[in-house]
């Protein structure tokens, strides 16, 4: 298994960074201002619609541990203009049936 080392945890997927604070609704997350965005293996990604997207945030687990929140979903252009604070938002995730899970509960599995 190999890890990679990004932000304050070690992310053990390529995976790209999300802030789960900005929930559009309970499925939808920001996603990108811009078509690309880095990874945390230092990858460039150019969005697409419905392209597959893993994504993260760091959180504190209920240990007071530092644990990263996860979810699986796709990237999807939503039009956020009449919302000042995200209008220069491009591209959304809407995250997949699984939800917003801690990263140690995919290793339990």
């Amino acid at each position: 298994m190999k890890i990679y080392k990004w932000g304050l945890l070690k992310v053990i997927k390529a995976r790209i960074y999300v802030d789960f604070n900005e929930l559009v609704d309970y499925d939808i997350v920001l996603l990108s201002k811009d078509n690309t965005k880095i990874d945390s293996q230092g990858n460039m990604i150019t969005f697409y619609e419905g392209m597959p997207v893993s994504i993260y945030s760091n959180d504190i687990a209920e240990n007071g541990q530092m644990e990263n929140l996860v979810a699986e979903g796709i990237a999807i252009k939503q039009d956020l203009s009449s919302n000042p604070h995200w209008k220069h938002v491009k591209w959304c995730c809407r995250i997949d049936s699984n939800g917003i899970m801690h990263e140690f509960d995919l290793r339990k599995e």
